[in-house]
């Protein structure tokens, strides 16, 4: 089967999507090929939370936040730590995307219809010092609608683009080759898959029951990162993170398999930063699973006690929600691949969110009624479902019975002495206003931005506080979610090979290319820049493809 466009795209995720946008509204032709059933169209980005990280926007000033590129910058930084020649062009992706992020996004997705929660959340805020990780203030913009809110735009347009003939997409096509002729990428080739009916992000059967093959005058790899794929994670796993985890959950589904890097390679391109990924240690596992060992992450505040499988709790500034891959880092270097939270109702009801559009009908359906409930008595719904249905979650009344709960899920000899010792001594800093405990201290900070105190932070109180209860005990799983390294590409989204040159008619987007550059975000994420450098490098090499056609 051949079929003529200006341009194949791989992948028909969100970066995918974005790309074929520019195209098409440049009048151009695309074609989208991708592996999974319709039923999944737009990938990844369906599933998420709607997180997007903007600079010194409207919805920052009217909470008192005072942003700025320059902070933004020392942040992002601080955060990355390029240290590496080949962080060449992730660097100069890196501030390409902060003046976007401070500048035309908020506008240029206004302009599509996609909208923002006015509370900005305040994720991964740190490791302690001012020029370290993370988000010195609030920055992650939850859209209106989640995942599928970002996505609608460009699913509109790409539909349009099939309505008068100028899109085509082909579901059910693997790509297992790109077609290199006299150096330049022209085409792609690849098996067809037989129908599937499995719903969106479920597996799909890989059974052939034919090639194809097509051509155009440029190809886009837009076809995600490794995270499904648990083996190329351990292979991958770098020895500053430890050992690998023999047991993880997956946050995202079974195709995110990294096949593309492979063949993108093996075309010409390079591939860097392999060993830079992004896995949360808040993972949950699904009582309603989706996909293999569906793992959903519990978007914690700061106010649940952290502890390692043994029951020590975790060092300064290891706190909930303040540093992922430092958590990380400690916690496998104790050897286990689980962790525990101790909490209190009045903690679950305020400060648990959890990731991802199906967990927060509210957000996603733009239920307004809905929405009022958050700050209501009670936990959310989707919340209060996995505490009461849920493996992971142990409810008690007392310490002795919380001990005992999870002694009973612990896989490793839990050491309940110290567990008390932990949670005594905690209370004991509440008698008053002062005391040298510092997530105590965090805790009292965060509740002066008006965010946090509205809807996402506690009030101080004592974990043995009868009238908070009951206690509650959360295992926390290892969750595989976000390569950070991929296809090295220059500034408009081409391919780049060994030697540094483009590799002519190839070019790449999305968590395939480190979300830009082979790994925008160096060592470390802010947060809310996934989904914006899917956005971001999705919309370059669009463009990049029209001015080069």
């Amino acid at each position: 089967m051949t079929q003529e466009s200006d341009a194949i795209i791989v992948g028909a995720g969100l970066a995918g999507l974005v790309a074929a946008s520019e195209l098409l509204d440049a009048g151009k032709r695309v074609t989208i090929v991708e592996q999974e059933p319709a039923a999944s169209l737009g990938g990844q980005a369906w599933w998420s939370f709607g997180g997007l990280f903007l600079v010194d926007s409207p919805e920052q000033r009217r909470l008192g936040v005072h942003d700025s590129l320059e902070l933004a910058r020392q942040d992002w930084f601080g955060s990355a730590g390029f240290d590496r020649p080949e962080d060449h062009w992730p660097r100069r992706w890196a501030e390409a995307y902060l003046q976007f992020a401070a500048g035309e996004k908020r506008s240029w997705l206004r302009q599509k219809g996609i909208g923002f929660f006015p509370v900005v959340g305040w994720a991964e805020r740190g490791s302690g010092m001012a020029g370290g990780h993370g988000n010195s203030v609030p920055r992650f913009h939850i859209v209106w609608g989640t995942g599928p809110g970002v996505l609608q735009p460009f699913v509109t347009r790409v539909q349009q683009g099939l309505a008068t003939g100028r899109a085509t997409i082909l579901h059910r096509r693997r790509v297992d080759g790109l077609i290199v002729e006299s150096g330049a990428v022209v085409g792609v080739r690849g098996s067809i898959l037989a129908p599937d009916s499995a719903e969106r992000g479920a597996p799909s059967n890989r059974d052939v029951a034919g090639e194809f093959e097509l051509r155009a005058s440029a190809v886009v790899v837009a076809s995600g990162g490794i995270g499904g794929n648990h083996d190329l994670v351990r292979a991958a796993w770098p020895p500053r993170l430890g050992t690998p985890p023999e047991h993880m959950l997956s946050g995202v589904p079974a195709h995110v398999d990294g096949r593309m890097l492979s063949i993108a390679e093996k075309a010409g391109a390079r591939l860097i930063n392999g060993d830079r990924m992004w896995h949360y240690t808040e993972g949950i596992e699904n009582w309603d699973p989706v996909w293999p060992a569906h793992g959903i992450r519990i978007l914690p505040g700061p106010s649940s006690l952290w502890l390692d499988a043994r029951g020590d709790r975790l060092p300064v500034p290891l706190f909930p929600g303040f540093d992922t891959l430092g958590t990380l880092e400690h916690l496998r270097r104790t050897g286990s691949d689980y962790s525990w939270f101790i909490l209190t109702q009045k903690i679950i009801e305020k400060e648990f969110a959890l990731s991802g559009s199906e967990q927060n009908p509210d957000l996603t359906g733009k239920d307004v009624g809905l929405l009022a409930q958050r700050v209501g008595s009670g936990a959310p719904a989707p919340v209060e479902a996995f505490k009461q249905k849920g493996a992971d979650f142990v409810i008690a009344s007392t310490l002795d019975d919380l001990l005992a709960g999870m002694q009973r899920l612990a896989e490793t000899p839990l050491d309940t002495d110290l567990v008390r010792k932990h949670v005594h001594e905690r209370d004991r800093e509440l008698a008053n206003d002062f005391g040298k405990d510092l997530q105590l201290a965090a805790i009292r900070a965060a509740r002066r931005y008006r965010g946090d105190r509205l809807i996402r932070v506690a009030a101080p109180h004592r974990l043995l506080d009868p009238a908070a209860g009951p206690l509650i005990a959360v295992k926390l799983h290892i969750l595989t979610r976000k390569s950070l390294g991929g296809i090295e590409t220059d500034l408009e989204g081409r391919v780049l090979a060994a030697d540094g040159a483009p590799v002519p008619g190839l070019y790449a987007a999305g968590e395939a290319s480190g979300f830009g550059g082979g790994g925008v975000h160096g060592y470390r994420a802010l947060e809310g820049t996934f989904l914006g450098g899917c956005l971001f490098s999705g919309r370059e090499a669009g463009r990049a493809i029209i001015r080069a056609l």
